[in-house]
């Protein structure tokens, strides 16, 4: 049993890389395609921009760097903000009772008048 020879074989076509997303959705207005994401190489430094509610997010890049990187970054950023936001602030929870209290009736030895 042979191998079959090289010339029978046909090539096969090479894929081609689909390009990235340039465009998201924002975190804050949730309009799809609104976010976009400029990269600027030789100066170094990545800009996106929310056109609806004008939310903007400026990162340092490399020669490696994506737009969905710079994305990836700017969700974490608002993580991290929220996060930090709750912890300078804590909220005590509300109670989930429908009944009123009632007043408490005037105290009769006080004197108010």
């Amino acid at each position: 049993m042979g191998k079959r020879k090289k010339s029978s074989r046909k090539p096969t076509a090479k894929k081609g890389k689909d390009p990235l997303d340039t465009t998201f959705t924002c975190l804050f207005c949730h309009h799809d395609n609104s976010v976009n994401v400029k990269v600027d190489r030789k100066e170094g430094v990545a800009h996106l921009l929310c056109k609806i509610c004008d939310q903007r997010y400026q990162s340092r890049v490399h020669h490696l760097t994506e737009p969905i990187d710079i994305y990836s970054e700017w969700i974490d950023a608002a993580d991290l903000a929220e996060k930090d936001s709750r912890a300078a602030n804590p909220r005590r929870p509300v109670a989930s009772s429908s009944k009123m209290r009632p007043a408490a009736p005037p105290s009769v030895g006080s004197d108010d008048d």
